[in-house]
């Protein structure tokens, strides 16, 4: 099989999230490129044959904001539906992305599929944020419609301290001016969970315990587990501040499995996280947040038994050789 040409294509911006799987990847030798999300171009005419690559992997995620890489949000959503209109394989595509980028159409969905989520109402103003409180329980959080890593969110303990706030002119709606006026939930356990999925199916699932103080549950950038054991964060910046996260392996049931392994099926997710939580008041569960850019938690053998990397790679290689072997 001729491997001269570059084959795989890995579409971010993140510095360090995905070092793990560029090594990976290289000690298998297996060949790839790739593409800075934040600095990019592409020619519509291009047909599919003067692209570099077989298979291209969108790692992009919403929270390039916050790097300074807002560019790359919305130009991604146009060049994943050209290479899909040009036939490329293209993993966590269009609709995908869409769902990503989207908090809103997340609820839509989850409403869609009769599954329990936290009640909320979309805004599209400032203004709107207390009449939108009103059917609410409180405390309550704005979240930004477009987020990632926690970003946007911000959390109101009462209607008088949510009005200041808008008397204040202080809630922001985030980059598309849409945010969920959303009712806050308290964790059962102090902890929420997340599952991770390959394939559109179930590969682990954790539990991220946090003090509720911050929304940032990237589990790439989890420091320890629950009985104290420092983990290795190989896929966050050697600077990253020490989090306070906690972490520890589980396995939730078959139903849940099955309705996050619908989730996927319906925003065509192949590679991505379902966040859901108990609430500690009645036990009711809400499924809450959808990500197609989900990194895998760090020092991963030491918590879950196993690198999901390699998973990861044996998808990406098989995907690949799939199009080179249509290609001879």
């Amino acid at each position: 099989m001729n491997f001269k040409r570059n084959t795989l294509a890995i579409f971010h911006e993140h510095p360090d999230w995905f070092k793990p799987l560029f090594s990976e990847l290289e000690k298998r030798k297996f060949p790839y490129k790739t593409y800075n999300a934040a600095a990019h171009s592409f020619s519509p005419f291009m047909q599919q044959e003067d692209l570099s690559y077989k298979v291209f992997f969108n790692r992009m995620s919403p929270s390039a904001y916050l790097r300074d890489n807002t560019q790359a949000i919305f130009y991604t959503t146009s060049l994943l539906s050209y290479l899909e209109s040009k036939g490329v394989r293209v993993i966590n595509g269009s609709k995908a992305w869409r769902y990503e980028i989207s908090k809103a159409l997340q609820l839509s969905l989850l409403d869609s599929l009769e599954l329990s989520y936290p009640k909320a109402v979309v805004i599209n103003h400032a203004s709107q944020a207390v009449e939108a409180s009103r059917e609410l329980r409180f405390p309550i959080v704005v979240k930004a419609n477009i987020g990632g890593s926690g970003a946007g969110i911000v959390r109101y303990n009462s209607a008088e301290e949510l009005q200041q706030a808008v008397s204040e002119g202080s809630i922001d709606l985030g980059l598309d001016h849409t945010a969920l006026v959303q009712e806050f939930i308290p964790a059962r356990g102090g902890h929420i969970h997340r599952v991770e999925t390959l394939q559109g199916k179930y590969l682990y699932g954790i539990k991220v315990y946090t003090s509720g103080d911050s929304f940032n549950l990237c589990p790439a950038d989890i420091c320890q587990t629950t009985n104290g054991q420092e983990l290795v964060r190989n896929a966050c910046a050697v600077d990253a501040a020490k989090n306070g996260l906690k972490v520890e392996a589980f396995t939730p049931s078959q139903e849940i499995i099955n309705n996050i392994e619908k989730i996927m099926r319906a925003t065509e997710i192949e590679v991505g996280g379902i966040e859901y939580i108990i609430d500690d008041r009645d036990g009711q569960l809400y499924y809450y947040d959808i990500n197609a850019m989900s990194n895998f938690v760090a020092d991963a053998v030491n918590v879950i038994g196993f690198d999901p990397h390699v998973k990861l790679v044996d998808f990406l290689e098989k995907e690949t050789n799939k199009k080179l072997e249509v290609a001879i």
